[in-house]
Protein backbone atom coordinates (compact mmCIF):
# COMPACT_ATOMS: atom_id res chain seq x y z
CA UNK A 1 0.00 0.00 0.00
CA UNK A 2 1.21 3.69 -0.58
CA UNK A 3 0.28 5.53 2.79
CA UNK A 4 0.12 9.26 3.39
CA UNK A 5 0.38 10.87 6.39
CA UNK A 6 -0.62 14.40 7.36
CA UNK A 7 1.04 16.18 9.87
CA UNK A 8 4.05 17.37 11.37
CA UNK A 9 4.24 16.44 14.59
CA UNK A 10 5.67 13.98 17.06
CA UNK A 11 2.58 11.79 16.96
CA UNK A 12 2.98 11.80 13.64
CA UNK A 13 6.34 10.45 13.92
CA UNK A 14 5.46 8.01 15.74
CA UNK A 15 2.88 7.00 13.35
CA UNK A 16 5.32 6.81 10.74
CA UNK A 17 7.94 4.61 12.75
CA UNK A 18 4.98 2.06 13.39
CA UNK A 19 4.00 2.26 9.97
CA UNK A 20 7.13 1.68 8.62
CA UNK A 21 7.35 -1.62 10.03
CA UNK A 22 4.49 -3.14 8.06
CA UNK A 23 4.49 -5.95 5.59
CA UNK A 24 1.69 -4.25 3.98
CA UNK A 25 3.98 -0.90 2.70
CA UNK A 26 4.97 -0.36 -0.27
CA UNK A 27 5.39 3.55 -0.24
CA UNK A 28 5.51 6.16 3.07
CA UNK A 29 5.01 9.58 2.87
CA UNK A 30 4.35 12.64 4.84
CA UNK A 31 3.12 16.28 4.24
CA UNK A 32 4.72 18.04 5.21
CA UNK A 33 6.20 15.69 8.46
CA UNK A 34 9.85 16.81 9.71
CA UNK A 35 13.52 16.13 10.22
CA UNK A 36 12.50 13.03 12.13
CA UNK A 37 10.11 11.44 9.62
CA UNK A 38 12.14 12.20 6.86
CA UNK A 39 14.86 9.50 7.58
CA UNK A 40 11.31 7.02 7.38
CA UNK A 41 9.27 8.23 4.74
CA UNK A 42 9.08 11.14 1.95
CA UNK A 43 8.25 14.28 2.86
CA UNK A 44 6.13 17.08 0.76
CA UNK A 45 5.53 20.50 1.42
CA UNK A 46 1.80 20.85 1.95
CA UNK A 47 1.07 22.37 5.07
CA UNK A 48 -2.13 20.45 6.55
CA UNK A 49 -4.61 23.37 6.56
CA UNK A 50 -3.70 23.19 2.37
CA UNK A 51 -6.34 20.94 1.58
CA UNK A 52 -6.00 21.81 -2.74
CA UNK A 53 -2.51 20.82 -2.20
CA UNK A 54 -3.13 17.51 -0.07
CA UNK A 55 -5.34 16.46 -2.22
CA UNK A 56 -3.32 17.02 -5.48
CA UNK A 57 -0.46 15.39 -3.82
CA UNK A 58 -2.67 12.44 -2.81
CA UNK A 59 -3.64 11.54 -6.66
CA UNK A 60 -0.52 12.30 -8.28
CA UNK A 61 0.95 9.74 -5.67
CA UNK A 62 -1.35 7.35 -6.41
CA UNK A 63 -1.93 7.26 -2.85
CA UNK A 64 -3.82 4.22 -0.87
CA UNK A 65 -4.78 5.41 2.29
CA UNK A 66 -4.42 9.20 4.06
CA UNK A 67 -3.54 9.24 7.85
CA UNK A 68 -4.95 12.26 8.82
CA UNK A 69 -2.82 12.82 12.49
CA UNK A 70 -4.21 16.56 13.53
CA UNK A 71 -8.19 17.53 14.73
CA UNK A 72 -7.91 20.80 12.37
CA UNK A 73 -8.09 19.65 9.11
CA UNK A 74 -10.12 16.58 9.98
CA UNK A 75 -12.68 19.08 11.48
CA UNK A 76 -11.99 21.75 8.54
CA UNK A 77 -13.47 18.47 6.41
CA UNK A 78 -10.34 16.80 4.56
CA UNK A 79 -11.54 13.51 4.84
CA UNK A 80 -14.89 14.38 2.99
CA UNK A 81 -12.40 15.90 0.69
CA UNK A 82 -10.67 13.15 -0.19
CA UNK A 83 -13.20 10.23 0.21
CA UNK A 84 -15.35 12.82 -2.76
CA UNK A 85 -12.08 12.19 -4.88
CA UNK A 86 -11.81 8.62 -4.10
CA UNK A 87 -9.08 8.71 -2.09
CA UNK A 88 -9.26 6.40 1.54
CA UNK A 89 -8.74 8.22 4.40
CA UNK A 90 -8.03 7.01 8.41
CA UNK A 91 -10.27 9.66 9.96
CA UNK A 92 -14.04 11.20 10.47
CA UNK A 93 -16.15 13.13 8.44
CA UNK A 94 -16.12 17.34 9.32
CA UNK A 95 -19.78 16.19 10.57
CA UNK A 96 -18.31 13.45 12.92
CA UNK A 97 -15.48 15.16 14.16
CA UNK A 98 -17.53 17.47 15.46
CA UNK A 99 -17.58 15.01 18.66
CA UNK A 100 -14.04 16.89 19.42
CA UNK A 101 -14.75 20.32 17.45
CA UNK A 102 -17.74 21.03 19.64
CA UNK A 103 -18.21 20.48 23.42
CA UNK A 104 -21.81 21.42 23.44
CA UNK A 105 -22.10 18.71 20.50
CA UNK A 106 -20.33 15.93 22.19
CA UNK A 107 -22.37 16.92 25.36
CA UNK A 108 -26.06 16.67 22.96
CA UNK A 109 -24.35 13.03 21.83
CA UNK A 110 -23.35 11.49 25.18
CA UNK A 111 -26.86 12.83 26.59
CA UNK A 112 -28.70 10.94 23.56
CA UNK A 113 -26.05 7.73 23.83
CA UNK A 114 -27.00 7.20 28.02
CA UNK A 115 -22.58 8.11 28.22
CA UNK A 116 -21.91 9.55 31.60
CA UNK A 117 -20.12 12.60 31.43
CA UNK A 118 -19.51 16.42 33.82
CA UNK A 119 -22.37 18.28 34.37
CA UNK A 120 -22.88 21.63 32.61
CA UNK A 121 -23.74 24.59 35.80
CA UNK A 122 -25.87 26.81 35.06
CA UNK A 123 -23.95 29.30 37.59
CA UNK A 124 -20.58 29.63 37.29
CA UNK A 125 -18.68 29.04 40.81
CA UNK A 126 -16.19 27.10 42.39
CA UNK A 127 -14.87 24.69 42.25
CA UNK A 128 -15.42 24.09 38.11
CA UNK A 129 -14.18 23.42 35.23
CA UNK A 130 -14.18 26.42 32.11
CA UNK A 131 -13.95 25.06 28.47
CA UNK A 132 -14.30 26.87 25.39
CA UNK A 133 -16.49 25.28 23.02
CA UNK A 134 -14.15 24.42 19.65
CA UNK A 135 -10.55 23.89 19.29
CA UNK A 136 -7.96 25.29 21.15
CA UNK A 137 -4.70 22.93 21.19
CA UNK A 138 -4.96 21.86 24.53
CA UNK A 139 -4.90 24.54 25.81
CA UNK A 140 -8.90 25.34 26.19
CA UNK A 141 -9.36 24.25 28.82
CA UNK A 142 -9.26 26.17 32.83
CA UNK A 143 -10.25 23.80 36.27
CA UNK A 144 -11.01 26.30 38.95
CA UNK A 145 -10.68 25.98 42.37
CA UNK A 146 -10.85 28.87 43.60
CA UNK A 147 -13.01 32.11 42.82
CA UNK A 148 -9.93 33.94 41.75
CA UNK A 149 -9.12 31.01 39.39
CA UNK A 150 -12.31 31.23 37.99
CA UNK A 151 -11.98 34.79 37.44
CA UNK A 152 -8.89 34.50 35.30
CA UNK A 153 -10.23 31.40 33.57
CA UNK A 154 -13.09 33.15 32.59
CA UNK A 155 -11.17 35.64 31.25
CA UNK A 156 -8.88 33.90 29.34
CA UNK A 157 -11.86 32.03 27.65
CA UNK A 158 -13.20 34.91 26.58
CA UNK A 159 -10.33 36.42 25.04
CA UNK A 160 -10.36 33.42 22.19
CA UNK A 161 -13.47 35.15 21.05
CA UNK A 162 -15.60 31.69 20.67
CA UNK A 163 -18.22 30.51 22.93
CA UNK A 164 -17.61 28.68 25.96
CA UNK A 165 -19.67 26.48 29.31
CA UNK A 166 -18.81 25.65 32.60
CA UNK A 167 -19.10 22.37 33.83
CA UNK A 168 -18.61 20.50 37.39
CA UNK A 169 -15.40 19.33 38.50
CA UNK A 170 -14.74 15.85 38.13
CA UNK A 171 -12.62 13.95 40.75
CA UNK A 172 -10.25 11.12 40.09
CA UNK A 173 -7.17 10.09 38.47
CA UNK A 174 -7.12 10.24 34.19
CA UNK A 175 -7.10 7.75 31.86
CA UNK A 176 -7.25 8.14 27.59
CA UNK A 177 -8.73 5.39 25.75
CA UNK A 178 -8.50 4.78 21.95
CA UNK A 179 -10.60 3.24 19.43
CA UNK A 180 -9.98 2.42 15.91
CA UNK A 181 -13.75 3.01 14.69
CA UNK A 182 -15.60 1.77 11.48
CA UNK A 183 -19.07 2.88 11.94
CA UNK A 184 -20.90 1.36 15.17
CA UNK A 185 -17.82 -1.31 15.01
CA UNK A 186 -14.36 -0.97 17.18
CA UNK A 187 -11.75 -2.01 19.27
CA UNK A 188 -9.62 -0.37 21.99
CA UNK A 189 -5.64 0.00 22.62
CA UNK A 190 -5.05 0.12 25.81
CA UNK A 191 -5.39 2.80 28.54
CA UNK A 192 -2.47 5.67 28.77
CA UNK A 193 -2.14 8.60 30.95
CA UNK A 194 -1.05 11.72 29.77
CA UNK A 195 0.00 14.83 31.95
CA UNK A 196 -1.01 18.27 30.71
CA UNK A 197 0.52 20.54 32.62
CA UNK A 198 3.37 21.96 32.14
CA UNK A 199 4.95 22.23 35.86
CA UNK A 200 5.43 18.94 37.87
CA UNK A 201 3.20 18.03 40.09
CA UNK A 202 0.85 18.83 37.94
CA UNK A 203 1.02 23.12 38.73
CA UNK A 204 0.72 25.65 36.43
CA UNK A 205 -1.32 25.89 33.11
CA UNK A 206 -2.35 23.06 30.60
CA UNK A 207 -0.30 22.03 27.52
CA UNK A 208 -0.83 20.15 24.89
CA UNK A 209 0.90 17.32 26.61
CA UNK A 210 4.30 17.16 28.75
CA UNK A 211 4.39 13.38 28.75
CA UNK A 212 2.32 9.94 29.15
CA UNK A 213 2.71 5.94 29.88
CA UNK A 214 1.05 2.91 29.72
CA UNK A 215 0.12 0.28 30.88
CA UNK A 216 -1.13 2.03 34.07
CA UNK A 217 -1.02 0.47 37.67
CA UNK A 218 -4.46 1.80 38.44
CA UNK A 219 -6.41 0.81 35.00
CA UNK A 220 -5.12 -2.86 33.75
CA UNK A 221 -5.65 -3.09 29.85
CA UNK A 222 -7.88 -5.84 29.74
CA UNK A 223 -10.24 -3.05 31.47
CA UNK A 224 -10.79 -1.83 27.70
CA UNK A 225 -12.98 -3.93 26.63
CA UNK A 226 -15.30 -2.54 29.70
CA UNK A 227 -14.75 0.93 29.11
CA UNK A 228 -15.45 0.62 24.70
CA UNK A 229 -18.70 -0.85 25.55
CA UNK A 230 -19.93 1.96 27.42
CA UNK A 231 -18.56 4.46 25.93
CA UNK A 232 -17.29 4.50 22.81
CA UNK A 233 -19.95 1.72 21.28
CA UNK A 234 -22.69 3.98 22.54
CA UNK A 235 -21.74 7.14 21.07
CA UNK A 236 -20.42 5.83 17.82
CA UNK A 237 -23.71 4.47 17.43
CA UNK A 238 -25.28 7.50 18.38
CA UNK A 239 -23.45 8.88 15.34
CA UNK A 240 -24.21 6.57 12.93
CA UNK A 241 -28.43 7.15 13.92
CA UNK A 242 -27.62 10.99 13.18
CA UNK A 243 -26.23 9.90 9.59
CA UNK A 244 -22.43 10.61 10.47
CA UNK A 245 -21.06 7.66 10.83
CA UNK A 246 -17.31 7.69 12.53
CA UNK A 247 -14.29 6.15 10.59
CA UNK A 248 -11.09 7.08 12.31
CA UNK A 249 -9.36 7.44 16.01
CA UNK A 250 -12.05 8.05 18.74
CA UNK A 251 -10.51 9.17 21.59
CA UNK A 252 -11.92 9.04 24.65
CA UNK A 253 -10.37 11.36 27.62
CA UNK A 254 -11.85 9.59 31.13
CA UNK A 255 -11.76 10.15 34.64
CA UNK A 256 -12.58 8.13 37.27
CA UNK A 257 -14.46 8.85 40.15
CA UNK A 258 -16.21 7.47 43.08
CA UNK A 259 -19.35 6.92 40.91
CA UNK A 260 -17.25 5.16 37.82
CA UNK A 261 -15.98 6.10 34.68
CA UNK A 262 -16.68 9.75 32.96
CA UNK A 263 -16.15 11.34 30.01
CA UNK A 264 -13.80 14.35 30.34
CA UNK A 265 -14.08 15.17 26.21
CA UNK A 266 -13.69 13.18 23.14
CA UNK A 267 -11.20 13.70 20.62
CA UNK A 268 -11.40 12.70 16.76
CA UNK A 269 -7.82 11.63 16.42
CA UNK A 270 -4.56 10.16 17.87
CA UNK A 271 -4.02 11.51 20.91
CA UNK A 272 -0.50 13.90 21.49
CA UNK A 273 1.74 12.45 23.74
CA UNK A 274 -0.21 8.93 24.76
CA UNK A 275 -0.03 7.66 20.86
CA UNK A 276 4.01 8.00 21.53
CA UNK A 277 3.63 5.38 24.72
CA UNK A 278 1.30 3.18 22.86
CA UNK A 279 2.76 2.46 19.45
CA UNK A 280 6.00 1.08 21.22
CA UNK A 281 3.73 -1.23 22.73
CA UNK A 282 1.93 -2.58 19.93
CA UNK A 283 3.26 -6.16 17.97
CA UNK A 284 0.63 -6.31 15.82
CA UNK A 285 0.80 -4.40 12.20
CA UNK A 286 -0.50 -0.80 12.32
CA UNK A 287 -1.55 -0.75 8.91
CA UNK A 288 -4.19 -2.93 8.52
CA UNK A 289 -6.06 -1.56 11.48
CA UNK A 290 -5.84 1.74 9.56
CA UNK A 291 -6.70 0.65 6.81
CA UNK A 292 -10.16 -1.17 8.25
CA UNK A 293 -9.38 -4.12 9.09
CA UNK A 294 -10.84 -4.50 12.80
CA UNK A 295 -10.83 -8.59 12.86
CA UNK A 296 -7.76 -9.01 15.47
CA UNK A 297 -7.99 -6.73 18.32
CA UNK A 298 -4.26 -4.64 18.95
CA UNK A 299 -1.08 -7.17 19.80
CA UNK A 300 -0.16 -5.23 22.77
CA UNK A 301 3.57 -6.81 24.42
CA UNK A 302 3.95 -6.80 28.10
CA UNK A 303 5.67 -4.20 28.60
CA UNK A 304 6.16 -0.61 29.01
CA UNK A 305 6.87 2.37 28.02
CA UNK A 306 7.07 6.38 29.40
CA UNK A 307 7.16 9.06 27.19
CA UNK A 308 8.86 12.44 28.42
CA UNK A 309 8.18 16.17 26.66
CA UNK A 310 11.48 18.35 26.28
CA UNK A 311 9.61 21.77 25.51
CA UNK A 312 10.95 25.41 24.76
CA UNK A 313 11.60 26.98 28.01
CA UNK A 314 9.28 29.57 27.38
CA UNK A 315 6.54 27.04 26.30
CA UNK A 316 3.17 27.28 26.31
CA UNK A 317 3.49 31.10 26.40
CA UNK A 318 5.49 31.05 23.12
CA UNK A 319 7.31 28.79 20.91
CA UNK A 320 11.14 28.23 20.26
CA UNK A 321 13.00 28.56 17.05
CA UNK A 322 16.29 28.33 15.69
CA UNK A 323 18.03 26.47 18.65
CA UNK A 324 20.49 23.85 17.70
CA UNK A 325 19.96 20.67 19.34
CA UNK A 326 22.20 17.87 20.47
CA UNK A 327 22.45 14.84 21.77
CA UNK A 328 20.16 12.54 19.89
CA UNK A 329 22.19 9.98 18.75
CA UNK A 330 23.77 9.45 22.40
CA UNK A 331 20.16 9.27 23.48
CA UNK A 332 19.02 7.21 20.67
CA UNK A 333 22.04 4.72 20.78
CA UNK A 334 20.61 3.56 24.88
CA UNK A 335 17.53 1.83 22.82
CA UNK A 336 15.20 5.14 23.27
CA UNK A 337 12.91 6.08 20.50
CA UNK A 338 13.40 10.09 19.67
CA UNK A 339 10.30 11.32 18.01
CA UNK A 340 10.30 14.65 16.35
CA UNK A 341 7.20 16.98 17.73
CA UNK A 342 9.09 20.79 16.93
CA UNK A 343 12.23 20.56 14.58
CA UNK A 344 13.92 22.20 11.88
CA UNK A 345 17.11 21.57 9.53
CA UNK A 346 18.67 24.88 9.55
CA UNK A 347 21.68 24.98 7.51
CA UNK A 348 22.08 21.03 7.56
CA UNK A 349 21.94 21.72 11.39
CA UNK A 350 19.02 20.29 13.19
CA UNK A 351 17.18 22.88 15.72
CA UNK A 352 14.32 24.06 17.55
CA UNK A 353 10.89 24.79 15.53
CA UNK A 354 7.86 24.97 18.26
CA UNK A 355 6.63 24.68 21.63
CA UNK A 356 6.86 20.96 22.50
CA UNK A 357 10.25 19.80 20.40
CA UNK A 358 10.83 16.01 21.31
CA UNK A 359 9.49 13.23 22.71
CA UNK A 360 11.86 10.53 24.29
CA UNK A 361 10.26 7.59 24.77
CA UNK A 362 11.65 4.76 26.81
CA UNK A 363 10.81 1.10 27.35
CA UNK A 364 11.21 -1.55 30.05
CA UNK A 365 9.62 -4.40 31.21
CA UNK A 366 8.37 -2.29 34.24
CA UNK A 367 7.11 1.60 34.14
CA UNK A 368 9.78 2.15 36.23
CA UNK A 369 12.18 0.62 34.23
CA UNK A 370 10.75 2.51 31.33
CA UNK A 371 10.78 5.65 33.09
CA UNK A 372 14.39 5.22 34.02
CA UNK A 373 15.35 4.48 30.17
CA UNK A 374 13.19 7.72 29.32
CA UNK A 375 15.21 10.35 31.25
CA UNK A 376 18.94 8.61 31.04
CA UNK A 377 18.06 9.25 27.03
CA UNK A 378 16.68 12.77 28.38
CA UNK A 379 19.88 13.44 29.57
CA UNK A 380 21.90 13.22 27.23
CA UNK A 381 19.81 15.62 25.08
CA UNK A 382 20.44 19.46 25.30
CA UNK A 383 19.51 22.68 23.63
CA UNK A 384 19.60 26.66 25.34
CA UNK A 385 16.49 26.96 27.29
CA UNK A 386 15.08 22.85 26.87
CA UNK A 387 12.54 22.22 29.61
CA UNK A 388 10.96 18.81 30.94
CA UNK A 389 8.59 17.53 33.50
CA UNK A 390 10.77 15.34 35.86
CA UNK A 391 7.78 13.36 37.34
CA UNK A 392 6.24 11.74 34.46
CA UNK A 393 5.13 8.00 35.42
CA UNK A 394 6.37 8.77 38.58
CA UNK A 395 4.34 6.58 41.27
Amino acid sequence: MRVLVVGAGGREHALVWSLSRSDDLDELHAAPGNPGIAALAHCHPARADDHAALVSLAQELRIDLVVIGPEAPLVAGLADELRHRGVAVFGPSAAAARIEGSKAFAKEVMEAAGVSTARTLPVAQPPCVVKVDGLAAGKGVWVCRTQDELDAGLRAAEALGQPFHVEELLEGPELSLFAVAAGEDAVSFPPARDYKRIGDGDTGPNTGGMGSFSPLPDVPDTEASEALETVHLPVLRELARRGMPFQGLLYAGLMRTDDGLRVIEFNCRFGDPETQSLLPRLESDLLPLLAGDLSRLPEVADRAAVTVVLSGGEYPERSDQGTPIDGIEEAEATGAHVFHAGTALHDGRLVTNGGRILNVVGTGATVDEARSAAYDATGRIDFAGMYFRSDIAHA
